[in-house]
Parts: C-alpha cells; structure tokens; sequence
C-alpha cells in the first residue's frame, strides 16, 4: 500500500488531500500542529493522525520516527502547512516576517530533508519506483499584490527552492513538484484576517485604508474553487505523471498572465488603484 504525509490538515486543502488519498487506497499520516483539530476527521483503518509542527525539530524527528515504526518507504510528501501574514510591510514587526519565511519556506524545506531516507527507499525497493514531494505555493507568488507581500515573498522563494529541488532529487528517484493554487475555498481568509487587524492601528500610514487591506486579506475567499474540487484535480494529476508546476483553482491562471504580459507600469497603476493606494497621496 503506498503512503502519504500531508501537512496541515486541520482544514481546507490538507484535509480535502486525505480524504482524496483516502478514497484512492493511500495509507495517510495526516498531520497538524494541535492534533486536536483534527479530531472531527472522520476515523479510517488507513489512516494516522499525527502531532506535526513544522517548525519545530524534535516534533519533526517524532514525526518520522512514527512513520518509519509502520513503513519502510514514504510514497508522497504534501508540504501544505502555512499562513498568510498580510499588511503593509512598513507596518509588520521583524519578528513577524521572519516567522512567515520560518513556516512558509524554511519549513518544507526542513521537513523534506528529514523524509529523504524514507522517500530514497522507493527507489532502492523497486528502481522503476519513484517517491514524489509536492510543494504548495501559491500565485501569489508569481503575481505580488500590496498588502501580501511578506506572504508573496515567501511563495516566490518557496517556488525558486522547489525548482531547484526537481533539478537535485531527481537523481534520487525523487519527483518534486509545485502547485500554485489559486482562490481555494478555506478558512485561510479568516486567519490571515484575524492577523492582519492586530496591525491596522489609528497611527499608521495605512489607516485610511484599512477596509482595503482586510479585503486583500480575504481575497482568497473571494469565489473560490471547492477544497474538494481542488483535492480531486491535483490528487488525479499526482497519480497520472503530473507536470512539474501544477495551477488549480480560480485566478490561477488569469493573475500569472497579468505578470508575464502587462508593463511593470501598467501592473503597478493597476493594483495601486485597486487598493485605493493613490488615496494616500492626496492627504
């Protein structure tokens, strides 16, 4: 029975990717910080739920101890955990933005080199075998938006770090591969709204636009694709010799054209006027 790891479950794309693997004979280790949020997903004799901070060493070790307790191989690593830390950048403590690159970016990346040895062993068992890590990042990554841009930085780096991951696992029978999702029906709005309204305080230069900014902060949400719709695309794609970068989902298409095809000027005047930022100049 191949096997799978996903990380951040306690909703939304996580939790909609073990149910698809689930329904495709899959051993699932379903994964979360707080194991209780995983508690209302549904019992499964092929499936572990398991304690899983991404940023913390010694939670990762046990994670793959319990693994390697059950499996001689790992088929599948979904880096899916992560947050949207949204706001101004001249708004956003140091402190802040290094823990969005410490769980967006320096995370997956941890955590891939901790499943190596398990992920290697596909090959070593069968050398027409290969095991696959598959990155979620995000268009936001390719197309910055104000407002999100500690969030857009991270999804860029953990983009240009899964290109270079293809290039070097691939000796190692190893297939990496990036999914830039776009709107995805989640909660992910609700919590990077929760976050981004610690920031807007009276005092900012942003004050005036705070409606601008919580909007951009539940842009996600804004008709999103179903999770489960999301799930069933890229699960069928993964199993069926998937392309190296994966888009899903709405505006995952539309917003990288932007990028590629429109002046930087142009792109620029676009989205200042789409959050209202020339307001700020007439004060």
């Amino acid at each position: 029975m191949k096997t799978v790891l996903i990380t951040g479950c306690s909703s939304g794309i996580g939790r909609a990717l073990c149910e698809k693997y689930l329904a495709n004979d899959f051993y699932v280790y379903a994964s979360a910080r707080n194991i209780h949020s995983l508690g209302d997903l549904a019992e499964h004799t092929n499936l572990t739920k398991l304690t899983l901070d991404v940023n913390n060493n010694s939670s990762i070790r046990n994670a793959i101890a319990h693994i390697q307790q059950d499996n001689k191989s790992l088929d599948v690593l979904i880096n899916n955990a992560g947050y949207a830390a949204m706001g101004p950048l001249a708004d956003m403590p140091l402190d802040d933005l290094r823990a969005q690159f410490e769980t967006n970016v320096f995370a997956p990346m941890e955590l891939t080199k901790a499943c190596l040895p398990l992920l290697m062993a596909k090959q070593k068992l069968n050398k027409n075998d290969f095991a696959q890590v598959v990155n979620i990042g995000s268009v936001s990554g390719i197309t910055t938006t104000p407002f999100s841009g500690a969030y857009c930085a991270t999804k860029a780096a953990l983009h240009s770090l899964s290109d270079a991951q293809r290039i070097e696992l691939a000796p190692f029978g190893i297939h990496v591969i990036t999914v830039q999702p776009g709107a995805i029906e989640s909660k992910f709005g609700d919590n990077s709204l929760n976050n981004v309204l610690k920031r807007i305080t009276p005092d900012s230069l942003y004050a005036p636009l705070k409606e601008a900014i919580q909007a951009r902060a539940t842009a996600s949400q804004d008709n999103p694709t179903p999770a489960a719709e999301f799930a069933d695309i890229l699960v069928e794609q993964l199993l069926n010799k998937p392309k190296p970068v994966i888009r899903i989902g709405n505006g995952s298409f539309g917003l990288p054209l932007l990028k590629r095809w429109l002046p930087v000027a142009i792109l620029d005047k676009i989205l200042s006027k789409k959050f209202n930022l020339p307001s700020l100049a007439k004060r």
